[in-house]
């Protein structure tokens, strides 16, 4: 049993693939809630969508790879302007106009390129944890990118799992190992359970796929800076998928507000759903319709 049901259910298809949707409430002012990397589909908002349903509409979506839309394996296909376009798609097919729009990780990507691409379409940006090439990486974590490709090491552990063939060779592993990195704070078993779940429901091949997508042309810093609409920037300190410092820079290039969330991981909306709500509420009430 859920908290929420859709009051519709629907299907888009964009240039032969097909993308599952749902609605939710019928608010005058719509939420956009956009997918993150398609290790998992929109289930990860299962904390905000009850509560913000009774204010709202939400609209949430699964992107190509995961959920109830097609398994896609062109790298073109995940690009962040392919994103941006399956978002104004679903929101054509729901007949939405203007949205807030709600990004978590590199879905605060797939915002900034909604609303570069299509400004009249987007009142305002909520990046939860944005996953932007802003700040540099840790060495550790750089070390991992340049051995993507490589073989992997009989005794791999820790970030040496994200690895393309290690994905093929064990998977679940994988993914339990990443979610732990989401999800570092305490009591966070349910969680963790929760993303290794959904993260079955796609698969190695996808995350190829989307690992090979085409870097955007435009330096992320000069399209954060060209964005003219309300920013909302929340960040965990212990944020070990993208470090805080990375919101803080968001914030900063977007001239907008920064949420620090004190002691908290990856995915704070899981973790600490009613601060993380509250934030959101606030922010659709400050913005234009």
């Amino acid at each position: 049993m859920r908290a929420a049901y859709p009051e519709v259910e629907g299907v888009v298809e964009r240039d032969g693939v097909k993308l599952s949707y749902q609605v939710f409430g019928r608010g005058d002012r719509t939420i956009l809630l956009l997918p993150t990397w398609t290790i998992i589909h929109s289930r990860f908002w299962k904390m905000q969508v009850p509560y913000l349903s009774r204010h709202y509409r939400v609209v949430t979506y699964d992107g190509p790879g995961n959920g109830g839309s097609d398994r896609v394996t062109d790298p073109d296909r995940y690009t962040f302007d392919a994103y941006a376009q399956d978002a104004v798609e679903v929101l054509d097919a729901c007949g939405i106009e203007r949205v807030v729009t709600v990004g978590l990780s590199l879905g605060a990507g797939y915002a900034a390129r909604l609303a570069r691409n299509a400004p009249d379409r987007v009142t305002g940006i909520v990046m939860v944890g944005p996953s932007l090439p802003l700040t540099p990486s840790s060495p550790e974590r750089e070390a991992t990118f340049q051995k993507f490709t490589a073989p992997y090491p009989e005794d791999v552990d820790g970030w040496g799992k994200y690895n393309l063939a290690y994905w093929y060779d064990d998977y679940q592993d994988f993914t339990r190992f990443f979610f732990e990195q989401c999800f570092n704070e305490p009591h966070s078993t349910k969680p963790i359970e929760d993303a290794v779940g959904w993260a079955a429901d796609t698969g190695p091949e996808v995350l190829e796929a989307e690992a090979s997508r085409p870097e955007p042309s435009e330096p992320w810093t000069e399209a954060l800076e060209s964005l003219s609409c309300p920013v909302l920037v929340i960040h965990g300190t212990r944020d070990q998928i993208s470090p805080y410092e990375r919101g803080v820079e968001a914030a900063r290039l977007t001239r907008g507000t920064l949420m620090t969330m004190t002691g908290s991981g990856h995915i704070p909306n899981t973790r600490d759903p009613v601060r993380v709500n509250l934030a959101i509420r606030r922010f659709v009430e400050s913005v234009a319709s």
